[in-house]
């Protein structure tokens, strides 16, 4: 595997933090941990250790085990020189203008459309919500860094009217300053892990607007419903000082049809917990990429997204979180062939669309594996 070596994404932004968080005073954005009042409420849940003074996993020890024997700053020299000469793309990668018009139609199944990463906006039963939406130029507090291996297929201005913004944790491949600011002028409201509504707040966005949740509690729409599940990962935004804020996973639930998005997460039993207690989903948005044996406490592997999958009870299977940013040692190609590979040793239903196209669950999607073209030009 060419990604042995491969730093996760949350790695990456941590060494980025700690750095800048030495020569830099304040950044905007940065956010603001939780404080006060809100502090206090947050840290009676069952999942945050007074001891640590931090949110912790099912098993608290699993990030110091993960960390025993790393090098950081040895990591960080090979993520800025070293790596798969493919990291990024030699050529556009393809990508399709999404109709929105017919996005909004009234339709019985879930439709969707990928933006690349871990961006992503759903159509369920006449409800709009839209996924850790990154469209800034870079996944990083100041904009030379981790830059997007091109534009979004749509400006911010296009996307039609979002009615929830869903946030897996507050990493800044998932939660983008910028993005967020756009919507502050909106009626959009938005819904997190514990904490991190904080984080927007402090970047502009009315408190009447933001909703935050702990593992397992459920919020009632009325023709959905969303429930803030368990993830193994870690949080913050500058340097070391992580952990104050929950990060989560997310489950779906309408009348009809069901689908889940695991956020970033390490292989746990949570994912046979949910497939127990929500499943079978219809759907599943689970991360595949910037991922390494090393750090597979905190990034699932390959094989490992398949095998949530199937704990989840999945019927079909959208693999995210790679195809937009250089956050790992890998190949940007590599996540799709491995997991195409694992599709196929399990007989999974594998939906692989091009950044903007639009997907009708219950319709034939003979989709392409458009990636494998471009191999051959790097």
């Amino acid at each position: 595997m060419s990604g042995k070596n491969t730093l996760p994404s949350a790695l990456v932004s941590i060494c980025f933090g700690f750095i800048l968080t030495l020569t830099f005073v304040h950044c905007k954005a940065f956010g603001k941990d939780p404080e006060g009042a809100h502090k206090e409420k947050i840290q009676k849940s069952s999942h945050f250790d007074p001891t640590r003074e931090q949110f912790v996993n099912r098993r608290p020890d699993i990030l110091e085990k993960m960390r025993e024997g790393q090098n950081f700053f040895s990591l960080f020299v090979k993520f800025m020189f070293g790596g798969d000469k493919n990291q990024k793309p030699s050529a556009k990668l393809p990508e399709e203008k999404p109709n929105f018009k017919e996005f909004l139609e009234p339709d019985e199944n879930i439709k969707f459309i990928w933006f690349g990463h871990s961006t992503f906006l759903v159509n369920i039963e006449g409800t709009i919500l839209f996924f850790d939406p990154v469209f800034s130029e870079s996944a990083a507090p100041f904009s030379f860094m981790v830059k997007r291996f091109q534009d979004a297929v749509v400006k911010l201005e296009e996307i039609p009217k979002v009615d929830y913004i869903i946030i897996s944790h507050d990493h800044y491949d998932h939660l983008d300053m910028e993005t967020i600011e756009f919507f502050k002028s909106k009626q959009t409201r938005f819904i997190t892990p514990l904490g991190v509504t904080s984080h927007i707040k402090e970047w502009g966005v009315s408190e009447d607007r933001l909703t935050e949740l702990d593992w397992w509690e459920k919020l009632d729409l009325g023709k959905i419903q969303i429930v803030c599940t368990p993830a193994q990962h870690f949080s913050g935004r500058r340097g070391m000082n992580g952990n104050k804020t929950l990060w989560s996973s997310w489950t779906i639930l309408g009348q009809k049809e069901r689908f889940y998005f695991s956020g970033d997460s390490g292989y746990d039993i949570h994912f046979k917990q949910i497939g127990e207690t929500y499943g079978p989903f219809d759907l599943t948005f689970i991360e595949n990429g910037q991922y390494n044996p090393m750090w597979e406490a905190v990034h699932v592997l390959p094989e490992q997204t398949a095998k949530a999958h199937l704990d989840l009870k999945g019927k079909a299977l959208v693999p995210v979180h790679w195809g937009m940013f250089n956050l790992s040692l890998h190949s940007w190609y590599e996540p799709a062939e491995n997991i195409e590979r694992e599709a196929k040793k399990h007989n999974i239903n594998l939906l692989t669309p091009k950044f903007g196209q639009l997907v009708k669950l219950k319709n034939p999607n003979l989709l392409e594996r458009w990636w494998k073209k471009y191999i051959e030009q790097n």
